[in-house]
């Protein structure tokens, strides 16, 4: 990934941060067939990514136990006009660009067909996300009549990635004055894009 130092994102929180936020990676590999690219979400674990495909989809018999992956996580984008910059009315040195958040983890990849790892990798997605979503009323595995779920389970295939390299960049105007960065996050605060907007103050406070 080309990430110029004034957009290379070292903040150690603002990267587990965007983990947290954004868990649905796109998850890409060299097989015998090709490139291969899934969309999966992926839940931290230690210092690690645990997550599952279906056994029906072919990745897991083409890849085999440690080949190299690259997980792509990707956060909010926006397109950002000249017109925002405070700076363009008095020198016209202005031209459209585009702000976005992502982080590229390079690790391999280690399946188990192991019961126990499936379930932890279900359990470890439905805990986190059912939490959010439903609060007290959160689903849970023993809600599902247990030959149901172990049919479910008998259909997918666990994974772990081990992280070998993370490489995170949050261009946002950083290149830019304190005033072009304050016009762009407003402009886009009124365009609803909040997540963007928000990125930028944080990295300016930064």
């Amino acid at each position: 990934m080309y990430n110029p130092a004034h957009f290379t994102e070292t903040d150690r929180a603002e990267i587990e941060r965007l983990f947290h936020a954004c868990p649905l990676a796109a998850l890409v590999a060299q097989t015998g067939d090709g490139l291969d690219a899934n969309h999966l979400p992926l839940l931290r674990e230690g210092e690690g990514f645990v997550g599952h495909v279906a056994r029906a989809n072919p990745v897991h018999a083409l890849l085999p136990d440690g080949a190299p992956v690259l997980a792509i996580f990707r956060a909010g984008d926006a397109y950002v006009s000249p017109n925002w910059y405070p700076s363009k009315a008095e020198t016209h040195k202005a031209v459209p660009t585009w702000n976005y958040q992502v982080v590229h983890v390079h690790g391999t990849i280690h399946w188990s067909h192991a019961d126990k790892d499936k379930r932890r990798a279900v359990a470890l997605l439905t805990a986190r996300h059912e939490k959010e979503t439903n609060g007290d009323a959160a689903w849970k595995m023993g809600d599902a009549p247990a030959d149901f779920l172990a049919g479910l389970l008998d259909q997918i295939v666990a994974f772990r990635i081990a992280v070998t390299r993370v490489e995170a960049k949050s261009k946002l105007n950083q290149n830019r004055s304190a005033a072009d960065i304050g016009g762009v996050a407003q402009a886009l605060e009124s365009r609803g894009n909040q997540t963007v907007a928000q990125a930028m103050r944080r990295a300016t406070k930064g």
